[in-house]
């Protein structure tokens, strides 16, 4: 499931690619992590505090928290231009525009226990070109990721909770490329991780949070349709593991007496456990074809750092949110290809909510990530990729009972 990999691989995309982080991460799955870029780890309030920041469930109201998000996601056609040896290669990427749901809830409390569970898009990616030669190797790559998300939390006394959730992803990939050797591959895989998290109050008005995510190998199985030309050369089963790596964030937020909170989040993405994209096929395949096909591609990704910085504002039944993220990418000049041209970027945002009555509100918010134009010079791709740019807008309804 090579294409599968290099699929998930395009997923950057959902940019941060679908926002896409540096790599294909999601961190925005809700209306207050759009409207905030994600800085939401320590000033978490709503129903989403189950996938942010489990632990701070046990310090929210206790009543059962629900919130609902539907979140557009466009995707700007990269574009790239290529010079030296490739000078003429002026292709575009496709357009790419998807709907994305996801689903928080929050239990009361019981004693020192609160349960919780998250229903989120964590990841993703879809690439696709119409012209050589990125279609000799990236025609489409299109990655799903679906992750449930249980968590409980327990409050140590009323100032320290500690968290503990079970990652399940489901994900699903198809990845297709046109070339002298073709293929045709899909692939689908259910794999498990975990996630913890901590939340301190030292005082009423400041918030400290520590969480961690695990890695995560998405192990896609399914079956490849191999190509010579037109002749068809292998069709049976395939497999290929691609990670979603582990994050590590720390958070601090302070909220001044005129009911403004800061807050500020440190990111660390372990993508270095993406060091190479190893396809494997359940039968022999044609010698023609091994080394393109069923070779070992090397990666090497770098860990990276995200910087968060959100500020929100209580107004009445209003509530107003904004941010801004600095993002780097993992993927190393020598490694830039088609499937996934990745490249820094500076993501900001504004949202808000609106409290109808005391059990319900309704929220909406926007995200533009800049991503910058990318030189690549390596073995493969000599030119540059421009126009990465994302937008995301997300609707919302929160509901207490």
């Amino acid at each position: 499931m090579k294409n599968q990999l290099l699929k998930i691989t395009t997923l950057s995309i959902l940019s941060s690619s679908l926002v896409f982080a540096g790599g294909y991460r999601i961190p925005e799955t809700s209306v207050n992590a759009v409207a905030l870029s994600g800085a939401n780890v320590a000033n978490t309030k709503g129903a989403d505090t189950a996938y942010y920041n489990p632990a701070n469930m046990s310090f929210m109201e206790d009543s059962q928290a629900m919130d609902v998000n539907l979140m557009y996601i466009g995707l700007d056609g990269t574009k790239f231009e290529g010079s030296g040896t490739q000078a003429g290669d002026n292709i575009q990427a496709k357009s790419e525009n998807f709907i994305v749901p996801s689903i928080n809830y929050v239990s009361p409390k019981y004693g020192d226990l609160r349960y919780g569970f998250a229903l989120v898009v964590p990841g993703g990616l879809t690439k696709r070109w119409n012209d050589s030669p990125a279609i000799d190797k990236a025609e489409e790559f299109s990655l799903t990721v679906i992750e449930l998300n249980p968590t409980i939390s327990y409050a140590l006394n009323n100032k320290l909770s500690l968290a503990f959730g079970v990652r399940a992803l489901y994900s699903e990939g198809i990845v297709k490329s046109s070339s002298t050797a073709s293929r045709d591959l899909e692939g689908t895989s259910w794999d498990f991780g975990y996630n913890l998290a901590l939340a301190y109050k030292p005082t009423n008005d400041l918030d400290i949070a520590l969480t961690y995510r695990s890695n995560i190998d998405l192990t896609e199985e399914g079956n490849a349709k191999l190509y010579i030309g037109n002749a068809k050369v292998y069709d049976g089963g395939a497999s290929v593991e691609v990670p979603l790596p582990a994050v590590l964030n720390l958070a601090i937020a302070y909220t001044l007496p005129t009911k403004t909170t800061l807050e500020f989040v440190y990111e660390r993405a372990y993508w270095s456990s993406y060091k190479n994209l190893d396809f494997n096929y359940e039968d022999t395949i044609p010698l023609a074809i091994q080394e393109p096909m069923d070779g070992a591609i090397s990666k090497d990704w770098k860990d990276v750092n995200i910087y968060r910085l959100g500020i929100t504002q209580n107004i009445d039944e209003y509530t107003l949110m904004a941010g801004i993220v600095y993002d780097e990418t993992p993927v190393p000049d020598s490694k830039v290809s088609y499937e996934l041209p990745d490249s820094d970027s500076v993501s900001v945002s504004l949202g808000g909510r609106y409290q109808i009555d005391k059990d319900l509100d309704l929220g909406m918010s926007i995200l533009y990530s800049i991503r910058d134009d990318r030189d690549v010079n390596n073995d493969e791709i000599e030119g540059t990729f421009s126009n990465s740019n994302i937008v995301l807008l997300a609707f919302g309804a929160g509901y207490k009972f």
